[in-house]
Parts: C-alpha cells; structure tokens; sequence
C-alpha cells in the first residue's frame, strides 16, 4: 500500500493516476475541505495533521510500503515527518512538487527567503500591500505594518471563522479582509488589486497549480510591485516535479512494470 501525503489539486491527480496502475493506497489531508475533494474522487482519505511517531504508528498499523510526499511546497514540517518516519520505518520516501516559476530579471519582482523578510521589505516600501500568504503567518506581517503610517495591510485568506477570529484579535479590520475560496482568474486578482489600490503583493512561490502565475500576471500587469517569498530548503532525497517520475518509481519499487 501506498500512503500519499495529499495537500493540492495536483495531488489528488497523482493519487487518481497511482490507483488506475493498480495501487492499493492510503490519502492524508489537513482540512475537511480537501477530505471531501478527496472522498468526491473515489480515494480512501485521513483527515488531521501527522506528527512524526502518529506517522510512524500509521505506517505500521496499514502496512505502508511506500510514502509518496505530495504535500503543499511550504509544508516543510509535514515532509520532514514524512522522511524521517519513512527512515525510522525502512521503507522508501518519493517527494512529488509542482515545478517553480521562474521570472527572469523583472524590475517589479523581488525573491526573499522568508516572512520575516518579506515583512521588513514591505515595511520599507509602505502603501497598500496585498497580503496572499495565507492566516498561518499573518501575525508576523500584522505586527511589523498595522502600526506604520502611510500603510495599510490587506489580507486575502480562505473564508474559515478561525481566520477571521485571527484577524480580529491582530487587529486587521474587516474592510481590509478578502475572504474567498481561490483558484481566482486573472480579471478576478486585477480587479481586488484596483478595488483596494494595491501599490505591493506577498505572495509564496507554490508554483502554477497554487495560482502564483495568476496573481503574478495580474499584479505585473498593473505595474504592481511583488514580493515573492521563495520556498523551503528541504533535502527530500527522491524528488519528481512530474507525475511520470512518480508514478515508474513506485512501480518499480513496489515490483510492477
């Protein structure tokens, strides 16, 4: 059995395309949205975040053979869980992640390392700055903008009561929220970044499913200078960005051609 370690649209291909080579497999996802995305897609699914020895303790218990890491790119915490429950087990680890974006010398894009980083750079540039970063780091932009003058924080995050409860205790008002479920076109993003004045974007190098190109194209369109935080180094040991790779690497450890 194959246990995918699921997270993005393209994750839940790979696991649809692993099964139709005959795999018996086992999908993990965070929230109770992507558990239904998966349930709609005919594929067996667990709903919660794994700590390392809860990973261990699955792999076990469900005779796993094989762990197919497809999680979010900025998930580095699940994917050091997953390797070194894979090492801690004696079974194989493949790393599945959809191929980067590359912008080559635009004067309106600048790559930083991480959110502290990007913060501080905001800080310095000031205006109206879209945040699409997501809630889980919303507090280190929060407490390096909401208080500089000439500068408002607009944050784009999926509509969940936890998020919008985390706005209101950093103290983001609700004017500046944007709570919707993406993906969001190209004409969607310009319009918000004209709506609200945007003068800079965040946002995460996730790649094309997660979206970055549109929000991208949009803001350059615009003459909107973006921030862009670059992805964690993580040593995944195998590693595919193409479902092909994936999909003969598992045959062929777990001796199917």
């Amino acid at each position: 059995m194959i246990l995918v370690m699921a997270g993005t649209s393209d994750a839940r291909e790979l696991a649809l395309l692993l099964q139709r080579e005959g795999h018996s497999l086992l999908t993990t996802v965070v929230t109770e949205s992507a558990a239904k995305s998966m349930e709609e897609a005919g594929l067996p699914v667990l709903t919660g975040r794994l700590p390392q020895d809860a990973l261990k303790g699955l792999i076990e218990d469900r005779g796993i053979r094989l762990v197919v890491d497809a999680t979010h790119p900025f998930a580095e915490e699940a994917s050091r869980n997953a390797i070194a429950a894979s090492e801690a087990i004696g079974i194989p680890y493949i790393r599945y992640e959809r191929d980067r974006l590359t912008f080559e010398d635009n004067p309106l894009i600048t790559y930083v390392d991480d959110y502290e980083q990007a913060a501080e750079l905001a800080a310095e540039r000031k205006g109206v700055i879209m945040l699409t970063t997501g809630s889980k780091t919303l507090a280190i932009f929060a407490k390096r903008l909401l208080s500089l003058p000439d500068t408002t924080l607009v944050a784009r995050m999926l509509p969940r009561r936890d998020n919008m409860e985390k706005c209101e205790e950093l103290g983001l008002e609700q004017k500046n929220i944007v709570a919707m479920q993406g993906p969001f076109s190209k004409e969607l993003n310009e319009a918000l970044y004209r709506h609200y004045k945007v003068t800079l974007m965040i946002t995460k190098e996730s790649g094309k499913v997660g979206a970055v190109d549109e929000k991208l194209e949009s803001a350059l369109a615009l003459g909107i200078e973006t921030i862009i935080i670059g992805r964690p180094a993580v040593a995944y040991g195998i590693y595919f960005n193409e479902f092909e790779g994936v999909i003969s690497k598992s045959n062929e450890i777990l001796g199917r051609t």
